[in-house]
C-alpha cells in the first residue's frame, strides 16, 4: 500500500481519535447523561449583551426561567454562531453539575458586598445604603474637583471622576451611562469592549 505523507497523518490522526473516544468509554458516559428537554421551552430573540456587535440569541425559557441559550441563525449579524463569551451566556447564572443538571451558579454575586476602609472582609448591605454612598461619593469628589475655567476658557469639567462603560449592558444603558457621565462633567469615559 502507497501512503503519502497526508494520507498517513490523517489515517494516524482518525485511528488516534477512535482509539480515545472508544478506549476512554466516552460513549457510555454520554449516554448517561439526561438530553436538555426544550419541547415546552418558549424561544424568545434577544441580542447578545457581552459587546457592542450586536450578536442575535435564542433564549429558551420555561416557567419564566433561561434553560438554554443558543446563537440565532436568521440573525444577520452572526448567522447562528457565537463567540467564546456569547456562547457562554447561559452560564451567567447557571452551571451544569458532574451528572449534567443544571443548577444556580454559586460563584454569581447576588447580593452588594461592601468593604469598610481597612476590613479585610466584606460585608453584604441593601441597595438603598449602598446607592445613598455611591452618590455622595460622587457628589464629594465632583464639588472637590470640579473645574470651570481653564486660561479662561469655560470647561466644567471634573478630571478626578472616570466612567467605564459595560459591555454587559445594552446600548441604550451605555448611551445613558454616557449621557450621566457627561452630565456630571467627567471627561475620563470609556468602555471595556472598545470596538
Amino acid at each position: 500500500m502507497n501512503l503519502s505523507r497526508r494520507s498517513f497523518l490523517k489515517l494516524a490522526g482518525a485511528t488516534a481519535a477512535t482509539a480515545a473516544v472508544v478506549g476512554t468509554g466516552i460513549n457510555k458516559v454520554v449516554a448517561e447523561y439526561e438530553p436538555v428537554r426544550l419541547n415546552y421551552a418558549r424561544e424568545v430573540p434577544n441580542l447578545c449583551t457581552f459587546c457592542g456587535v450586536g450578536c442575535g440569541i435564542i433564549c429558551h425559557v420555561e416557567g419564566g426561567v433561561v434553560v438554554n441559550t443558543e446563537g440565532d441563525p436568521d440573525h444577520p449579524i452572526n448567522e447562528g454562531t457565537l463567540c467564546s463569551k456569547g456562547i457562554s451566556h447561559y452560564n451567567i447564572s447557571y452551571i451544569y453539575d458532574v451528572r449534567g443538571k443544571s443548577q444556580p451558579n454559586p460563584q454569581r454575586v447576588t447580593q452588594v458586598l461592601h468593604r469598610k476602609p481597612g476590613a479585610s472582609d466584606y460585608e453584604v448591605i441593601d441597595w438603598d445604603t449602598a446607592l445613598e454612598k455611591i452618590t455622595r461619593k460622587i457628589k464629594e469628589t465632583r464639588d472637590a474637583n470640579f473645574e470651570t475655567t481653564d486660561n479662561g476658557v469655560t470647561v466644567n469639567r471634573t478630571k478626578a471622576i472616570s466612567w467605564l462603560g459595560s459591555a454587559f449592558c445594552t446600548c441604550e444603558e451605555n448611551y445613558l451611562f454616557h449621557k450621566i457621565a457627561r452630565g456630571i462633567g467627567a471627561i475620563n469615559v470609556d468602555h471595556c469592549a472598545r470596538l
